[in-house]
């Protein structure tokens, strides 16, 4: 497509060469990540060379939707390095922060001709307009003749599978994995033991899974790996290896579900893990294990059973809000012992489980793929810790979880959770997604405006909570004067969202008597290190996800700051106007999102008023100004995990005076890699006195290098500290 494009432009195309290990090296300075996947390191020494080559520009587009070549499909997005990578070479390539070479990497929606062309017409406003549609159609025709290319030599080669009674192997990964540098040459390997090999997009158009998928079919790429899995199946001398890049997250999802099509059918499932290390040693004894076991089936001459891949789901009925007991993972105990209050108001009987800890993590890792992020250990891990502990009738009993649709991970933690009651003989335990946008539905379950109403009410207190607890509790002269408040007003505000009638006027009257009364708590006349704590959201609230993040911050001396959670349902509102406005997406959604928005702002407008008003406490700050502060460093269009309000919120830190930050996110999480990790050398060159430090969460992490590097973080906020001081006086 894309080279097609620039030539009808008239455009003269310089593509950097093939991988090879000095491509990767020349780029290895400005990668920011250790821990991403070996194609995202690679682009760094491929957009290196093109500087090297002086050429005039380099077009990196970031594609958040990829061609909707699957109806039936959840959603057809990239992931999230796919998608946003250009931000960290815009980022962290120090030739293009010196202006060396221009970098175009607009955000678009490649879901269809009109949506791509639209964004090319908006991306080069220099150019004439007619010659871009007709350049964007013509290269849109050879991408459909390409993919149909493709699909005929798949085809033929399958004909000849047959005319000759030799093997296949389809070699299931990436478009990227076809670089000889990241697959190390392993279709070369396969074809020496004389098997012809294909590729997942030559095969892709021939079946279809059938749904629903145990997993949320979600990323374009991805739902080829399972249509090819679902061809692989039904062909007796084919059979399937799945490539898998190491810190690939999206693979937890997708090698399980891949594996569940094939082995459900009596295929054998093989997946080889590759990396920047190039050792073929491993793989060749697994490819040839594979041959021995299908050398051994064929001479037994055993039957396979062809089975759907589709699961039954169970549904929340009517009936079981009577009898059922909803449980529900912890994430921010500060405000789920209100939300709790909240949901039992609506009829359920709704509970928040108390068991994250390390057992919890421990659990999750027996049923939940190792190559999962942690939060999804963890929330698994709790909801499976409960369901063995015999506390609960295992017949009436239902597990509810949040289910964003957003391209990171966190939508298939439902899916997780199917998989692992599976595991452990409890299909019949239904799972409630709790979603706006209508990915699932359970007839005994509503998401009304009275369960909005309460739930929003509850949140808000939790924020107001959070910010008065953690701004007074260090500097208490009474120990526990602080929590004795935060209980009496805890009390107070389950009884608000519980009750009847929950009027305006009395939740605004509420929020001005908690925040004056912990306005009015004695305190000393110290002053502490303030640290930001932001990351991942689950990483970035539960105290046992962060090893108790906070406590350590207090117990080290220091202030703890925790923008609110408010604020990453605003967020996630923002995205629907991004959407709509540059992305091709429904302009009745972003509507409703404004509406949205106006009304949180107008319901915690008495608390900001109040906490302007007060002594001690700053009001949270606006998600406009959040979405102008992050556009300054990234993209609007890094909207995956905790995106572009991550950058956003680091940004609003450092304006209020919090320049000592933690960004917490769970080991190879694949969005703060570009919006965590990624934008720190661009913050430090915007705000010099800015003290960040990036902590990986995850069960094997140490946590005596966590708790070092938090330190020597404290440190430098402790000579900054003093320093600020000595010139103060």
């Amino acid at each position: 497509f894309w080279a097609t494009f620039f030539k009808e432009l008239g455009y003269r195309v310089i593509l950097s060469p093939v991988s090879n290990r000095k491509i990767y090296e020349l780029g290895i300075e400005s990668i920011p990540s250790e821990s991403e996947c070996y194609p995202a390191k690679l682009a760094h020494g491929h957009v290196s060379w093109l500087i090297n080559q002086k050429v005039d520009f380099i077009f990196y587009p970031a594609l958040f939707y990829e061609r909707n070549e699957f109806e039936d499909a959840n959603n057809h997005y990239n992931c999230p390095i796919v998608t946003s990578y250009s931000e960290n070479i815009k980022n962290n390539v120090e030739e293009i922060e010196r202006g060396e070479v221009i970098l175009r990497n607009p955000f678009m929606s490649f879901r269809d001709l009109k949506t791509i062309t639209e964004a090319l017409v908006r991306e080069f406003k220099e150019l004439p307009s007619k010659e871009v549609i007709a350049a964007s159609e013509k290269a849109w025709n050879e991408l459909n003749a390409a993919r149909t290319d493709m699909q005929k030599k798949g085809e033929e080669t399958l004909q000849y599978l047959k005319e000759t009674g030799k093997r296949g192997i389809v070699l299931a990964g990436r478009p990227y994995h076809i670089d000889p540098e990241i697959n190390h040459g392993i279709p070369e390997l396969i074809t020496s033991y004389d098997i012809a090999v294909l590729t997942e997009d030559s095969v892709s158009h021939l079946a279809k899974p059938e749904r629903p998928l145990i997993v949320s079919d979600q990323w374009m790429y991805h739902s080829r790996l399972y249509a090819a899995a679902s061809y692989v199946k039904t062909v007796d001398n084919l059979d399937l290896i799945q490539l898998n890049s190491f810190g690939c997250g999206l693979d937890a999802v997708t090698t399980d579900q891949v594996n569940d099509i094939l082995t459900g059918s009596d295929k054998i499932y093989t997946c080889l893990k590759i990396d920047e290390v190039n050792n073929l040693g491993a793989a060749r004894i697994r490819i040839r294990s594979l041959l021995s076991a299908i050398r051994v089936r064929e001479k037994l001459n055993k039957q396979r059973t062809i089975r759907s891949s589709a699961i039954t789901k169970v549904p929340f009925t009517e009936e079981m809000r009577k009898d059922y007991t909803i449980l529900a993972p912890q994430m921010s105990p500060i405000h789920f012992d209100v939300i709790e209050a909240a949901f039992r108001a609506c009829g359920y009987n709704f509970e928040i489980l108390g068991n994250d800890n390390r057992r919890a993590v421990d659990v999750g890792l027996k049923y939940v793929n190792n190559d999962a992020c942690y939060p999804s250990l963890m929330v698994v891990g709790q909801i499976m810790d409960a369901l063995l502990s015999g506390k609960y009738d295992l017949n009436k009993v239902a597990v509810i979880m949040t289910q964003t649709g957003g391209g990171c991970r966190a939508t298939n933690y439902v899916g997780f959770i199917r998989r692992a009651l599976e595991k452990a003989g409890m299909p019949q335990i239904p799972v409630i997604s709790l979603n706006l946008g209508g990915i699932e539905t359970n007839p005994g379950f509503h998401l009304n405006a009275e369960m909005l109403m309460r739930v929003a009410y509850a949140a808000l207190f939790g924020d107001i909570f959070m910010r008065c607890v953690y701004r007074m509790r260090p500097y208490e002269q009474t120990k526990g004067s602080v929590e004795e408040v935060h209980q009496k007003w805890l009390k107070k505000c389950c009884e608000f969202v519980s009750g009847k009638h929950m009027r305006f006027a009395t939740f605004n009257k509420m929020c001005r008597q908690i925040i004056a009364d912990f306005d009015a708590i004695p305190i000393t006349n110290e002053v502490k290190p303030r640290v930001g704590i932001v990351g991942e959201i689950l990483v970035k609230f539960a105290p046992a996800a962060n090893n108790y993040l906070v406590d350590l911050l207090e117990s080290e001396g220091a202030e703890a700051v925790v923008p609110d959670l408010v604020d990453f349902m605003l967020y996630c509102f923002y995205n629907q106007i991004y959407k709509a406005d540059y992305l091709g997406m429904s302009k009745k959604t972003a509507l409703i999102s404004r509406l949205g928005i106006r009304g949180i702002e107008f319901l915690r407008g008495s608390a900001r008023h109040a906490f302007e008003k007060s002594t001690h406490f700053t009001p949270p700050s606006s998600i406009y100004e959040t979405v102008k502060n992050a556009k300054t460093i990234v993209n609007i269009g890094n909207q995956t995990g905790e995106g572009w309000f991550l950058t956003g919120e680091m940004i609003e830190l450092i304006h209020s005076g919090v320049n000592n930050i933690v960004c917490t996110q769970p080991f190879a999480c694949l969005p703060n890699h570009v919006v965590g990790k990624g934008v720190i050398k661009e913050l430090r060159k915007h705000y010099p006195l800015s003290n960040i430090v990036a902590i990986d969460y995850d069960p094997g992490a140490s946590e005596v290098n966590q708790l070092n590097r938090i330190k020597l973080m404290l440190s430098t906020a402790q000579k900054n500290l003093h320093k600020k001081e000595e010139d103060a006086s």
